[in-house]
Parts: C-alpha cells; sequence; structure tokens
C-alpha cells in the first residue's frame, strides 16, 4: 500500500474512531442513542475507507492476472 493511501486510510479510521467513541460517550452518560445523522455520517465514512480498500484490492488483483 502506497504512503498517501495509507495515511488516508488511517485517517479515516481515526475520525471513525473519534466518532464512534464519541457516541459511546453518549449512550454511557446520557443513555441516550446518538444522532441519526451522526449514525450516518459514520456509516459513510466506513463505506468510503471500504471502497478505498476494495479498489486497493482490485487493483493488486488485475495486476496479477495481467501478468498472466
Amino acid at each position: 500500500m502506497s504512503a498517501s493511501k495509507r495515511e488516508e486510510v488511517v485517517s479515516h479510521l481515526r475520525y471513525i474512531r473519534l466518532e464512534l467513541r464519541e457516541m459511546h460517550q453518549m449512550l454511557i452518560k446520557d443513555d441516550l442513542l446518538p444522532d441519526l445523522n451522526q449514525a450516518k455520517e459514520v456509516h459513510a465514512q466506513l463505506d468510503a475507507l471500504h471502497e478505498l480498500l476494495l479498489n486497493k484490492g482490485n487493483k493488486k488483483i488485475n495486476g496479477e492476472l495481467g501478468g498472466m
């Protein structure tokens, strides 16, 4: 994985971790469910990270198949 892709993945994971930590604190402190939009935002970040990782995997597979 290139350094820029790695940094992008790390950035996504840090953001998601922060958002999930905030949601967890809300659940513990106030015994409330997180805001639906906040949950959707974290889900969108997970989807973006998933796409980023899938694209990396597809490039590797396509490169391996091209060498046959």
